[in-house]
């Protein structure tokens, strides 16, 4: 089961497709053992860029049963993430008996105040009890904003186990979550950043325990957190700002999740770079751009000039 002590790397797993459309199983074994290979501590599924809401209920749990038979015993998030608890509860509890370590829970839009959230989100780990539970705090992508005074009464749940701060700027409320947990003001959870990865190296340095997210090198993320944590924060960076190009461009709003696919198929980790309709395809020129970016990479990364040599 997924716990307050976890730390590393947690990779945010996109869904493979193919060309039709049609999940890819091929593809979802080959990533997952992939990622398991590069170091990965624990996987995340059907997140935020897994495109889980184009996937039916029996799609979901193929796909949450192949990344289970390929994790190599590494802890399996799931994302339920819904408008409402239903749907929540019956997703969660069918990943959890067939093996997940816990569940990732995100506010909808439309929700407003302090109360309100509260409210809703303490309905959330209700309904998706007794699964251990992460908390999504990413008001980029849903507009509610939490209040480290909402996080901190959350955290009394002793099944919430992982705050994902993705707040931007968030460097600041990660010091004052952490401060307060230092207090005794809040429970001791774990704390993972997301966005990409573009704060990696200042979110471990400012007390983050590792990094849920998607980046197309993997590899590049478990270095960095280990170098920080070693308290090599100059070898770090020099690891770091080859890559910030590329994690900059897989970033970006509507298009990101394209471009990661697409040097996840160049790396040879999953088969087609499709995202499943309605979604957006990249243009020859950004195609073009990324390349670009990959070939000047490999001449500063080795696993970059792996991928190219091959």
């Amino acid at each position: 089961m997924l716990t307050a002590e976890a730390t590393g790397v947690c990779v945010i797993c996109p869904t493979p497709f193919t060309p039709d459309g049609a999940l890819d199983e091929r593809s979802a074994a080959t990533m997952t053992e992939a990622y398991v290979a590069a170091g990965a501590s624990a996987l995340t599924i059907l997140g935020i860029m897994g495109e889980a809401p184009k996937l039916d209920a029996e799609e979901a749990m193929r796909l949450v049963r192949i990344v289970l038979k390929h994790a190599g015993g590494l802890p399996v998030i799931v994302g339920v993430s819904a408008p409402g608890y239903a749907p929540m509860k019956a997703l969660a509890q069918r990943a959890m008996e067939a093996g997940a370590a816990g569940v990732m829970i995100a506010p909808p839009t439309g929700l407003r105040g302090d109360d309100a959230t509260l409210s809703w989100l303490q309905g959330a780990a209700a309904a998706v009890a007794p699964a251990p539970w992460v908390l999504q705090d990413f008001p980029q992508a849903n507009g509610v904003h939490l209040s480290p005074r909402v996080i901190a009464a959350l955290a009394a749940d002793p099944r919430c186990v992982m705050l994902k701060a993705e707040d931007w700027p968030g460097l600041d409320k990660i010091t004052t979550l952490k401060a307060m947990m230092a207090k005794g003001e809040m429970r001791r959870i774990a704390m993972f950043g997301g966005n990409g990865g573009l704060f990696l190296p200042e979110e471990i340095a400012r007390g983050n325990d590792g990094v849920m997210t998607g980046y197309a090198f993997p590899e590049l993320l478990v270095r960095v957190v280990g170098l920080v944590k070693a308290g090599q924060m100059d070898a770090a960076m020099d690891a770091f700002e080859p890559h910030l190009p590329l994690i900059r461009t897989e970033h970006q709003p509507g298009l990101g999740l394209a471009v990661r696919k697409y040097v996840l198929t160049r790396r040879g980790i999953i088969a087609h770079p499709t995202i499943r309709a309605p979604g957006p395809k990249l243009s020859d020129a950004t195609r073009a751009e990324v390349d670009a970016m990959l070939a000047r990479l490999a001449r500063r990364d080795p696993v970059a000039m792996k991928m190219a040599a091959e």
